[in-house]
């Protein structure tokens, strides 16, 4: 299953560099086909992931969701250090080791943030953004089903991410399936807030998510200080 998952993954990228070589100066040039992945993504979202991030979130004290959110964040430092290394950040990748022993050890296999006490500082990378340090390009937006938001660049990095991610490749599968589920749940409940303010702030709730999107990933692919955009007048 997760096989075939990232070949559809990995396809629709192609599809999507494919789709929007012809049209350059479109930061959305499959908005066609990007709406109606949103508007299924959507449904879903409506029918099965959010009630189950609101459960999750009543089921779960407080502290609990906040020591879900610290073990997958813990699992998630191995693989930011190793991309802060391929961006050429080693500073940054021997802090990242540093919280995982730390936090693996001390903080009881990540479930306490014991590292960011210790004044390590916390961060987010991925391979899109290594793909995107090592100077390539974004490609087209596109909406990816059940995954949502991400570009062509971005897509390839998922592809990656998914292969090499230590909860997805657990040999027991009622675990795999168990973990895999939890942290989808602590990851729709943390957005929960975000929902009304979206709702209430945007006209087309599709571009307002793609252009947030967008801007949000460029400030990451640069550190918060990205190159002036070039004028397109």
């Amino acid at each position: 299953m997760r096989q075939l998952l990232k070949r559809a993954v990995l396809t629709l990228a192609m599809a999507a560099l494919l789709g929007g070589c012809a049209t350059t100066t479109n930061k959305d040039p499959l908005e066609g086909f990007n709406r109606t992945v949103f508007a299924f993504n959507e449904g879903l979202d409506t029918v099965l992931i959010r009630p189950a991030a609101k459960g999750y979130e009543t089921i779960l004290p407080s502290m609990a969701r906040t020591g879900v959110i610290n073990f997958f964040g813990n699992v998630a430092d191995v693989f930011i250090a190793v991309n802060n290394l391929l961006q050429g950040k080693p500073a940054d990748a021997v802090g990242d080791a540093a919280r995982f022993i730390f936090n693996s050890t001390f903080g009881i296999f990540g479930i306490f943030d014991v590292a960011s006490e210790m004044g390590l500082e916390k961060h987010e990378e991925d391979f899109g953004q290594t793909f995107g340090r090592w100077g390539v390009g974004p490609g087209a937006y596109v909406v990816v089903p059940v995954f949502g938001p991400r570009d062509v660049r971005d897509t390839v990095g998922l592809v990656v991410d998914l292969t090499v991610d230590p909860v997805g490749n657990v040999g027991h599968v009622p675990t795999r399936n168990t973990l895999t589920a939890l942290r989808m749940a602590s990851d729709r409940a943390a957005l929960l807030p975000a929902d009304k303010i979206i709702e209430e702030a945007a006209l087309d709730k599709y571009s307002y998510l793609r252009d947030a999107y967008l801007q949000r990933r460029r400030n990451l692919v640069y550190d918060g200080r990205p190159p002036r955009e070039p004028d397109t007048d």
